[in-house]
This record gives C-alpha cells, sequence and structure tokens, in this order.
C-alpha cells in the first residue's frame, strides 16, 4: 500500500493490473488505462496474477516526501477478483 502526500498521474503498459483505494472494489486496468489517485488516498496497484505490469508515475512531492510506504497488501486482498 501506499500513501502519496502529492497528486501522483500513473500511468501504464500493456497487460491487466488491479488497483484498490483503502475499502473500495478492486478494479481491473487494461492497456492505455490512466489512473488518478487522489493525495492522500491510501491505495495498492499492481499486477493481475496472470500478468506483468510495467509501472510509470509522475508525482510531485510534498515538503520532500514523494510517497509514505505502508503496509504490503496481503495475499487475499490481492486475490480478491476485480468487480466486473
Amino acid at each position: 500500500m501506499a500513501h502519496p502526500p502529492a497528486r501522483p498521474d500513473p500511468s501504464r503498459n500493456p497487460g491487466r493490473r488491479r488497483v484498490q483505494t483503502w475499502g473500495g472494489p478492486v478494479r481491473e486496468i487494461k492497456a492505455g488505462d490512466t489512473v488518478w489517485i487522489p493525495p492522500d488516498e491510501k491505495h495498492w496497484h499492481g499486477a493481475s496474477p496472470a500478468s506483468g505490469m510495467v509501472h510509470i508515475a509522475m508525482q510531485e512531492a510534498l515538503d520532500g516526501t514523494h510517497v509514505t510506504w505502508l503496509e504490503h497488501v496481503t495475499d487475499e486482498q490481492y486475490r480478491v477478483p476485480p468487480e466486473a
């Protein structure tokens, strides 16, 4: 999980991935999708079980901090299927 203090602007390359904000549904991200996560929104994103992921993020720093890394995503969280 991550908690960036400023606006990240992740853009993702070919493959299928997943993103979830804290307490929200797991969403599938496809090639060409752009995901915007508001500042201070606790979330995770990563590859799907069957696909790799390339992650490119442009983000700002706030008071010298780019991101605060939080706990690892559990296997249980990762295995939740994305909503249709």
